[in-house]
């Protein structure tokens, strides 16, 4: 047994890339594969498909290796793998960086040494954002950016309109849909056959990482979905590999999945550090900034069935790769798209928690889209629904998606799921997403939600673009646009995100009118957001407000620029000696039909206010550990 190889087996190995695949050495290349029931391997190139090389068993373990001089990377290749004297399957490289283009399916020679980086200023400057804005504009590249449905996209094309729309937007993340290589069109990269080898779809890897660059050098920062669940079941791939399960489970309960798909085996150390190298590989190699964990729920249960009960194997490698990729990179951020109502998921891994950063609130998605389909007659009867997620928020490190899952396979749009006739719809959808900005954890919103389009997701079609030209729209992107600027730059919605002590219900309990008043606030100014969710307006509504001074209203959803009836309050407000909402001052204010509302006021001057606990306002870094440690 080779002593190079011991973790690799043992699953503690973060860089099996450049232990197995093809890899330029000398005036040649050297091709390592792992294939533990193998009676025999030989792989073939493009140079000469009728022309075999045999491998050689270099470990007892499975190893195989051999070197074919004065190839160059330019060709392509496939295993051949002798299942016994005679029976034999042809595969694809599981540690291949690139791919024939599909319908094909062989795995290229490829060198990522080449591609140099220039995005080093941004690098030193990352952290996991607890105290940071996070406004994730969540994308699949081949529909965001093409000409027609009979052609792909390119990572040239998408880096030239993506960059400076998020730069327009105030969009400073972007998380792709899975770039794996992957078979099928329409399962958007999460049933993948590479997991070190990027879609060849859009071009290639060296195209890939200078979209990374270039986002990069524009401060947008770029997260990746991973599947780590599961692979598609495809045969020129790693199921039934050597013609044994390698990849898969071996029981068959275990091995296949809901989706068809074969379930990665979480017990075998070299699958483990198959996909710990994957992670590392596309953090480290590829400069990603983050990686977002698809079905967690089947980590930690089997199948994600809780009555099947713990996936003790799952929760090991979650505990396992967070803990190692936070210590080759501390500033990478880990999130978790997760159902289940397990604890301990943003906890670190050294306290027994599943070590990611944040957690998608799921239930705050469904929850809130439910309320907001109610006719608003039904909506005093499930007031709770919108003040519940405050009741659980602080438990783990939230992050709120309205993600590419809520607007595929008939379940509609955002905007399609408003209540209401067309031009209601626009009014709530505003309401929402004031809402949505003005409550604490960091922001997703999948491509298209920013359109108010009411055609679902299809991967084949780009983005109804055409469709801001009809006023509703438009003005619904500018209403989206100016939240998302706000938010960049307003430091009360992202500094203390996950500090329950910066987030204050004024009233939670107005069922009757169904009217929702909270604040944020930091060091220097205090935000109150006002959201009314019936047609009902009101005239001179008091509220009470925990500061005294001048309210500026700076966001109403029904101002016309956004396509509301322009029922404002134009004039700065100064609070009065009324008490009201159990607070010692108040406004009085206009509220327009389904009107959401953001007040502005300076408190920079009031901190000797009573109703400002000075004990809070401490150095930034003690109130981020002293949430961590309360995890």
């Amino acid at each position: 047994m080779l002593e190079e190889f011991n973790k690799f087996f043992d699953g503690f190995e973060m860089e099996a890339y450049k232990l197995f695949g093809s890899h330029k050495k000398n005036d040649g290349v050297e091709f390592c594969l792992w294939a533990p029931h193998a009676h025999k391997v030989q792989v073939f190139t493009s140079f000469d498909w009728n022309h075999f090389y045999d491998l050689e068993k270099i470990d007892e373990r499975g190893v195989w290796r051999t070197f074919i001089p004065n190839l160059k990377p330019i060709y392509s290749y496939r295993y051949r793998i002798y299942t016994d004297e005679y029976n034999f399957k042809d595969k694809s490289d599981p540690y291949a960086y690139c791919f024939e283009r599909r319908p094909a399916n062989a795995s290229c020679i490829y060198d990522l040494d080449y591609y140099e980086f220039s995005d080093n200023e941004f690098l030193n400057s990352r952290n996991v954002g607890y105290d940071r804005p996070m406004n994730i504009y969540e994308l699949h590249l081949n529909s965001f950016a093409k000409n027609n449905e009979d052609e792909f996209s390119s990572y040239q094309k998408i880096k030239e309109s993506l960059i400076p729309y998020c730069l327009d937007m105030g969009y400073n993340y972007v998380e792709f849909m899975p770039v794996f290589e992957h078979p099928f069109d329409g399962s958007w990269g999460y049933q993948s056959t590479g997991f070190f080898g990027t879609t060849s779809r859009y071009g290639t890897p060296y195209d890939l990482m200078d979209l990374v660059n270039e986002l990069h050098k524009n401060n947008i920062g770029v997260i990746l979905d991973v599947v780590y669940v599961h692979f598609a079941s495809d045969e020129f791939s790693l199921s039934n590999f050597d013609g044994q399960p390698c990849y898969e489970y071996k029981e068959a309960h275990l091995a296949k999945s809901e989706w068809g798909t074969y379930c990665f085996d979480l017990n075998s150390g070299p699958v483990v550090s198959f996909l710990m190298s994957s992670a590392n590989f596309f953090l480290g190699k590829m400069h990603f900034d983050g990686l977002r964990f698809d079905a967690v729920s089947h980590f930690i249960y089997h199948h994600g069935n809780k009555t099947m009960g713990e996936n003790v194997a799952g929760h090991s490698f979650l505990k396992r790769i967070s803990h190692h990729l936070k210590t080759i990179h501390p500033q990478c951020i880990l999130i978790a798209e997760d159902s289940t109502d397990y604890s301990s998921v943003t906890k670190p891994s050294q306290y027994g928690g599943l070590g990611f950063d944040y957690k998608w609130d799921l239930g705050w998605m469904n929850d809130t889209l439910k309320y907001y389909a109610l006719d608003p007659i039904y909506k005093q009867y499930n007031h709770n629904i919108i003040t519940f997620s405050m009741a659980y928020f602080y438990s783990e490190r939230f992050l709120l998606p309205f993600s590419h899952d809520e607007v595929v396979h008939s379940k509609k749009t955002i905007i399609d799921k408003m209540w209401g006739d067309y031009e209601t719809k626009f009014r709530l959808a505003r309401n929402l997403y004031v809402y949505m900005f003005t409550h604490p954890g960091k922001k997703l919103n999948f491509e298209g939600n920013e359109l108010a389009m009411f055609r679902e997701f299809d991967e084949r079609r780009e983005l109804d673009w055409q469709i801001l030209n009809y006023p509703l729209h438009g003005f619904f992107k500018r209403l989206i646009r100016d939240l998302g600027l706000i938010y960049l730059n307003t430091p009360a919605f992202y500094e203390n995100d996950y500090n329950s002590n910066y987030f204050k219900w004024i009233d939670a309990d107005n069922y009757q009118q169904s009217i929702y008043i909270y604040y944020r606030y930091d060091d220097n100014n205090c935000y109150v957001t006002l959201l009314n969710m019936t047609p009902n307006e009101y005239r001179e509504y008091k509220v009470g407000v925990p500061f005294e001074g001048t309210y500026v209203e700076i966001i109403n959803s029904e101002k016309d620029i956004y396509g509301g009836c322009n029922m404002c309050n134009y004039k700065p407000i100064k609070s009065k000696k009324e008490k009201s909402h159990n607070l010692p001052d108040s406004i009085s204010i206009t509220i327009a039909p389904y009107a959401a509302i953001i007040f502005k006021v300076d408190i920079s001057k009031k901190k000797d206010n009573k109703y400002f606990n000075q004990d809070i306002i401490k150095n930034k870094e003690e109130n981020i550990c002293s949430c961590l440690k309360s995890k």
